[in-house]
């Protein structure tokens, strides 16, 4: 009987053990839910109807930040790690517990094209981690935003939707991403938007990027462009000047193309147009005081307001510093005063000056020194056409090569001149308008010419003294004068009309037929002395009537000529 007690005894033993193993077979890396029978101090211990317990720190019950809410009686899902320890209890766990539960709802969604709710909690080598309700998946830097985001800093911590594109249980791996949501949703709105969206529309939107040219605003769910001048109706070198990433502003819609989706916003268009009435507040002549704000190769512009800015072009920046750069005269931010030239408010221009606000230095010149006064000045540059002299007021006179000498060409005398040369000249004429001012230099001394001819006049008949002969006739001085005898003026008869006839030095009179003062010449005449003579002779001695022959009159006529003349040399 013993015996038979002791064989019953074994088998239920076996038996025992292999249900035994059997639990912990069925158990052990699985998720089951327990009972928690006991709180020790920070542990649970639950009984998930084992031949044990397990024990789970209250820590893996808690959410992040919160204590854990527990107390005994409480049923609560855990992972069998292990059916037992050295210690003989079975080993749990609440988190992975927490992670197969978030997986088999991961997978549900996944296979569903669902959405799901994670928070990005921590940063790794191309992108980043993220919390899908125990489980955790990767966030490439890509898939974060539509567009790159500087500052990922905003978005962690905060639950965010997201869009799995792979994942493998088995691996552990899931891939989610945030910008395919934003895509989506961002289409849903742009249709309900662009559905809506007119001209002139007012609507609130966020700054989303500034470049050079203008910022993209997000209207929700598109994006407009606010060009760089549309911004405000001042001058604004940059965006950034008035605009920041994520600034929440007012824009109105100005054109819409429904077919390229392309808007373009605009602010200052909100805002009164500084531009109307522009030629009231601003009539030509007046004067105003401005701000530079740009400058150019070309002028300066100047705000006269904010919104209306005037042009002060180069030449209009000073009256006697034409070759210079405008950023010479005038600094970005320098007040100045300017004078309103002109007004097109249609073109929306403002064409100032800031030399008409200074003094004209040619108008001074002129009330110190009138036409004929003497100045002194050094010479400032020597051209092929005459000699530039600074003069007072930070201007320049110019002596043409014809002022330089009465009687030597100016080719000639200007060599005799170099820069730094201090000259003394007259003043010829004052041109305010065309800013030039004419000197002289031999207009210092009187005119040889004049001073020679004052006794001279048309018709005079003259001593002239041959100084060179040519083919067509001859050139003569006389008194300091020089003269020309051409050719068929050198006598009455063609047959002695030869320049030849005469030597250079031989004495010749002639009749004064012009005085040429601009090519400061005599023009003479052999041929019309000689007619003079002949009527002469005619009139004092009688006419061939009388019975006397011509060559009778003319001989006696020449020796009462050549008596006289031998009279006067005595």
């Amino acid at each position: 009987m013993a015996n038979v007690a002791t064989q019953n005894e074994f088998e239920d033993f076996a038996s025992l053990l292999e249900e035994s193993f059997a639990a912990a077979d069925t158990f052990e890396g699985s998720v089951v839910r327990g009972t928690i029978v006991e709180i020790d101090g920070d542990v649970a211990v639950i009984d998930v109807g084992l031949k044990s317990e397990g024990r789970v720190a209250l820590k893996e019950f808690a959410a992040p930040g919160r204590p854990a809410e527990l107390k005994v009686g409480d049923q609560v899902d855990v992972f069998v790690e292990r059916y037992e320890d050295r210690h003989g209890e079975v080993v749990l766990s609440r988190e992975k517990a927490k992670r197969e539960e978030a997986w088999t709802q991961l997978e549900k969604s996944f296979q569903n094209n669902e959405r799901v709710t994670g928070v990005i909690f921590g940063r790794v080598k191309g992108g980043f981690t993220v919390d899908l309700s125990g489980a955790v998946a990767f966030l490439p830097g890509s898939q974060v935003d539509i567009r790159p985001v500087r500052d990922i800093g905003p978005l962690m911590g905060s639950p965010q939707p997201f869009q799995i594109l792979k994942m493998d249980r088995s691996r552990g791996n899931i891939v989610v991403s945030r910008r395919a949501v934003l895509e989506e949703t961002r289409a849903e709105q742009r249709s309900e938007l662009i559905e809506s969206l007119k001209e002139g529309q007012i609507l609130e939107g966020v700054v989303k990027n500034i470049t050079d040219y203008g910022a993209f605003v997000d209207l929700g769910g598109v994006d407009g462009l606010l060009h760089v001048t549309d911004i405000a109706w001042k001058r604004i070198n940059h965006p950034s000047e008035a605009l920041t990433i994520g600034q929440t502003v007012k824009v109105q819609v100005i054109r819409f193309n429904p077919e390229t989706q392309r808007i373009s916003l605009g602010i200052k268009q909100l805002e009164a147009d500084p531009w109307e009435g522009v030629e009231a507040k601003y009539p030509v002549g007046t004067k105003f005081t401005g701000r530079v704000t740009n400058i150019t190769d070309y002028g300066a512009f100047v705000e006269l307001e904010p919104g209306v800015e005037g042009l002060v072009h180069v030449s209009e920046m000073s009256w006697t510093k034409k070759n210079v750069h405008p950023g010479k005269i005038v600094s970005t931010s320098q007040e100045v005063e300017v004078m309103v030239l002109d007004v097109d408010p249609q073109k929306r221009r403002i064409s100032l000056g800031l030399k008409q606000c200074l003094s004209n230095p040619w108008e001074d010149f002129l009330e110190r020194f009138p036409q004929g006064s003497e100045v002194e000045g050094e010479v400032k540059n020597i051209t092929e056409f005459g000699l530039f002299v600074g003069l007072p007021g930070d201007i320049d006179g110019m002596v043409h090569l014809s002022d330089l000498d009465w009687e030597r060409p100016g080719e000639q005398v200007i060599q005799e001149y170099k820069k730094g040369d201090v000259v003394k000249a007259k003043i010829l004429d004052v041109d305010v308008e065309k800013e030039r001012i004419s000197l002289g230099i031999k207009q210092l001394g009187s005119d040889p010419f004049q001073d020679a001819t004052s006794n001279i006049k048309k018709g005079d008949v003259v001593t002239c003294t041959v100084t060179q002969v040519t083919e067509n006739g001859i050139e003569v001085s006389a008194d300091g004068l020089s003269g020309f005898i051409r050719k068929n003026e050198l006598a009455r008869e063609r047959g002695d009309q030869r320049p030849e006839r005469f030597a250079v030095g031989e004495k010749v009179d002639a009749k004064v037929t012009a005085l040429d003062r601009a090519a400061r010449k005599l023009t003479l005449s052999v041929k019309a002395r000689e007619i003079d003579e002949e009527k002469q002779a005619m009139a004092e001695y009688g006419s061939s009537d009388s019975g006397a022959s011509l060559g009778d009159i003319l001989g006696a006529a020449f020796r009462q000529a050549r008596e006289d003349k031998a009279n006067e040399e005595k």
